[in-house]
């Protein structure tokens, strides 16, 4: 074998590397659902968007949650024995209303019961799926958020907070029909929640959140911790199952450039202690 074959060789074999490592993760992920699902007797469905890194000729490109999702959970779903639990494990930042509210609905039709775990983070449509189960898993650091409606770049609320402040008789139709808009989408979010909600809260406690949640009481990107979670009475859990965190690590960000967090990926104890 001569330099040129050598050359050739290690040519493939560095561009089939990308390819190995990438079958290799998945059959990794495969067998730690595998072992998750044995072990709670669960389907294990997992919805992740990773939106920081992920670029198309050096334009961000980001992830949300679309009816390609739905279609794809709603399949899952319905593959799914009705009594047998499932086990949602969500990390994104929303998307979609008619999206997320599909994967809601079918969660809250789902007769087995349903728990939700939010490692890091489940925003706005994210938060929506979390409301129609049974039970959300959170850590301590992780987060949800408001599910108040955004019209195009502006907040509903903020417009009729806006257009209530101005004289009408002065405003432009464009104007007129946004706030019209802004007050119909807050009333169908709501209605929504209330919805998702009824089904493991109280009518008042229901109806309660649902307004909370809606009506544009933070900025839509407000993150929504455990503690407040829990005192807005939410069914909030921060037993977190070391799997399931070990499971979103096997999603990692397409690397682009050198990482701005790094560390060894071990435990660490204090040597020290007795």
């Amino acid at each position: 074998m001569n330099y040129m074959d050598l050359f050739w060789l290690f040519f493939i074999l560095s561009a089939l590397q990308p390819v190995f490592k990438q079958k290799m993760l998945e059959a990794t992920r495969q067998r730690l659902i595998a072992k998750i699902e044995k072990k709670r007797n669960s389907r294990v469905i997992l919805l992740i968007h990773r939106q920081e890194t992920m670029s198309f000729l050096g334009f961000p490109v980001f992830k949300y949650i679309d009816i390609q999702d739905s279609e794809e959970v709603l399949r899952a779903i319905h593959l799914t024995d009705p009594t047998l639990p499932l086990d949602i494990v969500l990390h994104t930042p929303g998307g979609l209303v008619l999206a997320s509210l599909q994967i809601a609905r079918a969660l809250k039709q789902h007769k087995g019961k349903v728990t939700v775990f939010v490692p890091h983070y489940a925003m706005s449509g994210g938060t929506m799926i979390a409301l129609a189960a049974d039970e959300i898993v959170m850590t301590n650091s992780s987060v949800l958020g408001p599910i108040d409606p955004q019209l195009g770049q502006y907040p509903a609320a903020s417009l009729l907070r806006t257009v209530e402040k101005k004289n009408v008789d002065k405003l432009e139709d464009k104007t007129l029909i946004m706030a019209d808009m802004a007050q119909m989408a807050i009333q169908q979010v709501k209605d929504a929640a209330y919805e998702l909600l009824s089904k493991n809260y109280p009518e008042e406690k229901a109806r309660e959140l649902s307004q909370i949640l809606s009506e544009g009481r933070w900025t839509h990107d407000y993150a929504l911790t455990f503690e407040e979670a829990k005192k807005l009475g939410l069914k909030v859990s921060n037993d977190m199952p070391e799997d399931i965190l070990q499971l979103l690590s096997l999603y990692p960000q397409p690397v682009r450039k050198m990482p701005s967090v790094e560390y060894l990926p071990i435990p660490r104890k204090d040597m020290h202690t007795k």
